[in-house]
């Protein structure tokens, strides 16, 4: 709480947990958040290679109002957040060595009602594959190509969701420069969490994925292979290949041994 700090003063904090949120009330002053995950072992730089970037991703609450939220990078500032924005997520990477913080900074109000400045986070070492995340994120170069075969047997392995199914509808959000994705899904293969669930009335699971506006996501026939990354309680789309595209991929891989994990093929 604000109430607690003297105006002008800057409460310094770090964050190590992978996920979390932050909610300021009564903003005043400032606050200075160091950004310092614990990172698993795997996320080390390999020999012979680049170290791998840090991934932190911010997405404010709908109420987020008094402060405005800054990316501090080597001692310069970059407005992330402006007081009252859309609840978009912004996601900015860096290397282990750089010293990078975010900088919350209350804004000054007349009057004295109450105000929470109020935002989640994701902190990740080195992602997997390539998340689509959401437009001036992250992976924005990329988040529309195709998958190539060997991104694709990576993404069945290591997503955090696996599911055959058709698509059932495609809608557009403009302001968040989303399209949703609904899903039916005929089988389960993988979900971290209960993504698919069967309906009101008995039939297959279903759910929605998300991909950014600009990749201009169409309804179309067929059984896909969805396979993407949890992104704050939220479906993102990684790769999804027609099924049997995909079996055609998994079958080489098998024959010349290079497949990176079992998977069933029917």
């Amino acid at each position: 709480s604000g109430l607690s700090q003297e105006a002008g003063s800057v409460e310094q904090l770090s964050l190590h947990c992978a996920e979390g949120s932050l909610e300021w009330l009564y903003p005043t002053g400032a606050l200075r958040l160091r950004l310092a995950p614990r990172l698993p072992p795997t996320s080390a730089a390999v020999k012979g290679r680049s170290p791998p970037h840090v991934t932190a991703c911010i997405k404010p609450t709908g109420t987020f109002r008094g402060a405005q939220l800054y990316l501090e990078r080597e001692g310069v500032l970059e407005l992330l957040l402006p007081e009252s924005p859309r609840p978009r997520a912004r996601c900015f990477s860096w290397l282990p060595q750089e010293k990078v913080a975010l900088f919350l900074q209350a804004t000054p109000h007349r009057d004295i009602s109450r105000r929470i400045a109020a935002f989640r986070y994701e902190l990740r070492g080195d992602w997997l594959a390539r998340p689509a995340l959401p437009a001036a994120s992250l992976g924005a170069e990329g988040a529309c190509r195709p998958c190539n075969d060997t991104e694709i047997l990576m993404a069945i392995c290591t997503s955090d969701f696996v599911i055959r199914g058709s698509i059932r509808s495609v809608s557009n959000d403009a302001e968040l420069q989303e399209s949703i994705i609904g899903v039916s899904a005929t089988r389960i293969h993988r979900q971290k969490f209960p993504l698919f669930q069967a309906g009101g009335r008995p039939g297959w699971p279903v759910g929605s994925i998300r991909t950014p506006l600009r990749c201009g996501v169409k309804p179309g026939p067929g059984t896909f292979l969805f396979t993407g990354w949890l992104h704050f309680g939220e479906a993102w789309l990684s790769c999804a290949p027609r099924y049997r595209d995909f079996q055609r991929i998994y079958q080489g891989a098998q024959r010349t041994r290079q497949n990176p994990c079992e998977f069933p093929v029917d």
